[in-house]
């Protein structure tokens, strides 16, 4: 029960950059749901993209090689990777965070 104790004091006590954490607690999980909200709403966009991409590929309207695929990964490849990183380095990995965006997610 000691660890709970020192989790809670550290909660209500602590600071970082001398902000009180609980603040910092609230920001990350509305920062969860907005972006658990938008994550939503873009997978339901990049679905519907991609069928109307099959439907035009079927229809001969869009050419889709692995050549071509394999060259843009190449290309872009490292730069996704790259600012991917920093925007996984930027965002706030706490509990309120993993909370919101899922409840953002589901509820959005």
């Amino acid at each position: 029960m000691a660890i709970w104790d020192e989790i809670i004091s550290f909660i209500t006590s602590g600071e970082i950059f001398t902000i009180p954490t609980l603040p910092m607690m609230i920001i990350s999980f509305i920062v969860g749901l907005v972006l658990g909200f938008v994550l939503k709403k873009a997978l339901k966009i990049l679905i519907i993209v991609a069928l109307v991409a099959i439907v035009a590929a079927y229809f001969g309207v869009l050419g889709l090689s692995f050549d071509k695929l394999k060259s843009a990964v190449q290309t872009y490849g490292p730069q996704v990777a790259h600012y991917a990183a920093l925007l996984v380095g930027v965002l706030p990995l706490g509990l309120g965070f993993v909370i919101g965006l899922l409840l953002g997610f589901i509820f959005g």
